[in-house]
């Protein structure tokens, strides 16, 4: 699929926010929480309240056809600058022949923003992307790696003047997952918990706003692993058994095998014994994150990692039902934990 000019959420927030506004928005992507964030701006900053009652208009693809969208688009707006077309599921249009003609030649008065969600365009359809990047943005939105959530997490509290430590980051992280729509609104449950003194999120706080043990989760799990302390992992994972809820193979699998694939490429780092050096390879937001990975490499060798890169990824085929008639998701885990630190 051709690749937008370099497109991204901040650099359309920065115009859209110097009220630089484009004739066309396609925003289009597995993630929504971007393309609801950049459709609800425009929505809200564009015009104001008084002009949106004639010249703002929120049409849905399954009810609406190409022809009738581009109809709209070339209207005039009436008594005032602009109009703005939000155009919902935009994925749902049949055909889109008449929208590829009018993105070729958009009215200037006109802002239209078609949100095309889960999923892209399909890259066959060279002239319609080609249409849309010359005329105006085309922006796709994908669903961040595990390994970006703290990285998000952090920014948008900061944004918010409210700090987190790096445990409490990380099991927000583990447990939310990267839902961004559900986990930025469980960050602002907990920002109207805190105190207007103490503008701070502590594990303690986590397990009392999102329901997290602060003693029992995936940040101790891979804190344990990466130690290699059998005792606590066995009690996490014994705790883990009998309470279901708390967390379960399916969101700890993708957490370790990130973590070992990681491991393995460190051992390849330049300068594997410094910190700092590690964590630019493995493209780590801080020196101090690369800490466990120099843990790691001091308990656990190369064959060994490899060893247990495979052994993840054959729990993770048990637990999908591959070569795997009854054993249930808990042995599975205590199978492939015991195995990783004996």
């Amino acid at each position: 699929m051709a690749e937008a000019k370099n497109v991204t959420f901040e650099s359309i927030m920065h115009d859209l926010e110097a009220r630089q506004f484009g004739p066309l928005y396609y925003l289009m992507g597995d993630e929504s929480y971007y393309i609801d964030r950049i459709a609800d701006y425009i929505a809200e900053h564009v015009l104001q309240p008084e002009e949106r009652d004639f010249n703002q208009t929120i049409l849905f693809g399954s009810d609406v056809t190409a022809s009738q969208i581009a109809d709209a688009a070339r209207r005039y707006p009436m008594m005032s600058e602009r109009q703005v077309i939000i155009v919902k599921e935009a994925q749902n249009i049949k055909n889109t022949e008449a929208l590829a003609q009018y993105f070729r030649a958009p009215m200037p008065s006109t802002v239209l923003v078609m949100c095309h969600k889960n999923g892209s365009i399909d890259g066959r359809k060279k002239d319609l992307l080609k249409a849309i990047q010359s005329a105006g943005i085309l922006f796709e939105s994908k669903k961040l790696k595990d390994r970006e959530l703290p990285a998000f997490i952090e920014r948008y509290l900061k944004d918010r003047q409210v700090s987190i430590d790096p445990k409490s980051t990380q099991m927000i992280a583990d447990n939310i997952g990267p839902d961004l729509s559900r986990l930025t609104s469980e960050l602002d449950k907990v920002i109207l918990s805190l105190p207007a003194d103490n503008r701070k999120i502590t594990p303690q706080v986590v397990e009392d706003q999102i329901g997290v043990s602060k003693e029992f989760n995936g940040f101790e799990l891979r804190d344990a692993i990466v130690n290699r302390n059998v005792y606590k992992a066995n009690l996490i994972i014994k705790y883990f058994d009998e309470n279901p809820k708390a967390g379960s193979i399916y969101s700890f699998l993708p957490m370790l095998f990130n973590y070992f694939q990681n491991l393995m490429i460190a051992y390849y780092a330049p300068n594997n014994r410094s910190q700092e050096a590690v964590a630019e390879w493995l493209e780590l937001r801080s020196p101090w994150a690369a800490k466990d990975y120099m843990t790691g490499m001091r308990n656990y060798n190369g064959v060994k990692v490899m060893a247990i890169i495979s052994k993840i990824r054959e729990i993770d085929a048990k637990s999908k039902g591959l070569d795997n008639p009854n054993t249930p998701p808990g042995e599975l885990m205590k199978e492939l934990i015991f195995y990783i630190l004996h």
